[in-house]
């Protein structure tokens, strides 16, 4: 009679087999951090793309944020905000809306290889933009106007404001020489207030530049800025509007203007385009302290197909 007893015995003198040996599979290689190129959400009728244009690590962050900080409260907002003290990763990130009836882009990142290879990888030609928009004349905003190729957008206009525009063809800077005056012929100027098109208003945020430019978004009764280099860190500059960043040319303007404008964003409870953020460099700002936290967008502006 077979019982449990007796099952185990027998099973207990079956010879044992050995599985057969998986081979091993060949060592992949690493691929290194990624994040994805674009960004692309409805505002109202319009459609907002951002575009990553490059990124780049660099060391010692307080020689470009918090100039008037000791290093013990740069140390201690960073360590706040799970931040190292001692590296950072900066963003370069533009702007396409398609009005419906136009396309057009705001700042044109480093170089034209770059803004075009964004371009490309969101389904745009560099010949299909109507409109670029310059917030300002600081390189990194205007390198990818033109190359040894030539202008890089030969069928845009160019907007870009009027005090920014004057300040910098009086200033003897090989950026703007080279990349925008040969464009003057193209280029029209605005004030604050000044439309970009239906929806697109100009907005001044002196400070950063001499005539630094963002810019309001409104469409079906939705609204986003485009605040540009008015804020260059989502921690440093947000948290601490009133720490002084090193590429702002009036830093007491500068400061002042981040209160403002952030301060109305913030109230109004609108979302935001940073051209420095954290990509996709859209987020929302919550008054804070003396300052704001970002809270990054997340399915907020993806609620219509």
């Amino acid at each position: 009679m077979l019982t449990r007893r007796t099952a185990l015995l027998a099973a207990a003198s079956l010879p044992l087999i050995s599985a057969p040996l998986r081979p091993a599979l060949a060592k992949a290689d690493k691929l290194g951090p990624a994040t994805a190129g674009l960004h692309r959400f409805a505002l109202g009728d319009f459609e907002v793309t951002t575009l990553l244009a490059g990124t780049r690590v660099s060391d010692k962050p307080q020689e470009t944020f918090g100039l008037n900080a000791t290093p013990e409260d740069f140390a201690a907002l960073a360590a706040a905000n799970f931040l190292p003290a001692d590296r950072i990763r900066n963003y370069f990130t533009p702007t396409v809306v398609n009005t419906g009836s136009e396309l057009v882009l705001f700042d044109t990142g480093l170089a034209p290889e770059a803004i075009t290879a964004a371009l490309a990888a969101a389904g745009i030609t560099p010949d299909q933009i109507d409109t670029v928009v310059l917030t300002h004349m600081h390189g990194d905003h205007i390198g990818g106007l033109s190359g040894e190729a030539g202008a890089t957008f030969a069928n845009a206009r160019i907007l870009t404001g009027a005090a920014e525009h004057n300040h910098w063809s009086a200033a003897g800077n090989e950026g703007f020489d080279t990349k925008v005056k040969p464009l003057n012929d193209r280029i029209t100027m605005l004030d604050d207030g000044g439309s970009v098109a239906s929806g697109i208003t100009a907005l001044a945020a002196f400070g950063h530049s001499p005539g630094h430019m963002a810019y309001m978004l409104e469409s079906a009764g939705q609204r986003l800025a485009i605040t540009a280099d008015t804020v260059n860190h989502y921690v440093f500059s947000l948290q601490r509007p009133d720490w002084e960043v090193r590429f702002d040319m009036d830093k007491a303007q500068a400061a002042a203007t981040r209160k403002s404008l952030l301060g109305m964003i913030a109230a109004d409870r609108i979302p935001f385009i940073g051209y420095h953020m954290p990509f996709p460099a859209v987020g929302y700002l919550e008054p804070q302290g003396e300052g704001f936290r970002l809270h990054p967008a997340s399915y907020q502006l993806a609620l219509t197909e």
